[in-house]
């Protein structure tokens, strides 16, 4: 499995929200009621670089309306937390394997009812069909951290085959930040 960059004009992030896989880490010891105010870092490493701008604007969007719902609000600087995010994009290939018989017949006098020699004709034969299938896994994480102390207190990362087409983008974006928000340990005000 190699990593790859994908072209700009691909829509990196079109999880749909049910495919996407979550696993999310916090600081136990950290009062998350306390922060009221968040500064964007932006992209990690480059990652930005295999978005095209739409998708880099939802996804950065989406971010913002979670962390809004929860009543921390996005500031230029000088914020309480410190966000950033990372995207990365794996090449992946299956092989699936379909197998199709015929014959192994007749059997004659008693083979096939279990006694006897089994005379007969047939042992039969079988093909089988081996199909590879190129997909892309996209993994988007989310880093916070303490703007003060400058450490981790939350991250999480959501995982799924990525889905190029990109009828409906922003309502997958929205869908899969907000699955990758769920376990936030502040949730959002009704």
């Amino acid at each position: 499995m190699k990593k790859i960059l994908l072209i700009a004009s691909v829509g990196l992030f079109m999880l749909s929200c049910s495919s996407v896989k979550v696993i999310s880490d916090f600081d136990k010891n950290v009062d998350f009621t306390q922060y009221k105010s968040l500064e964007y870092y932006g992209w990690a490493d480059d990652s930005d670089k295999i978005l095209n701008r739409f998708d880099k604007e939802r996804i950065e969007k989406a971010f913002a309306a979670e962390f809004r719902s929860r009543d921390i609000e996005i500031i230029e600087s000088g914020g309480d937390l410190i966000v950033t995010l990372y995207i990365v994009a794996e090449q992946k290939t299956e092989t699936t394997a379909y197998t199709s018989g015929m014959g192994g017949g007749y059997g004659g006098y008693g083979g096939y009812y279990g006694y006897g020699p089994g005379y007969g004709w047939g042992g039969g034969y079988s093909t089988t069909t081996y199909n590879d299938y190129d997909y892309v896994v996209g993994t988007l994480l989310v880093s916070v951290y303490d703007a003060a102390k400058k450490e981790l207190i939350w991250e999480s990362r959501g995982e799924g085959t990525v889905d190029e087409d990109p009828n409906n983008s922003e309502e997958k974006i929205a869908q899969t930040v907000t699955k990758i928000m769920y376990e936030y340990p502040i949730k959002p005000v009704e």
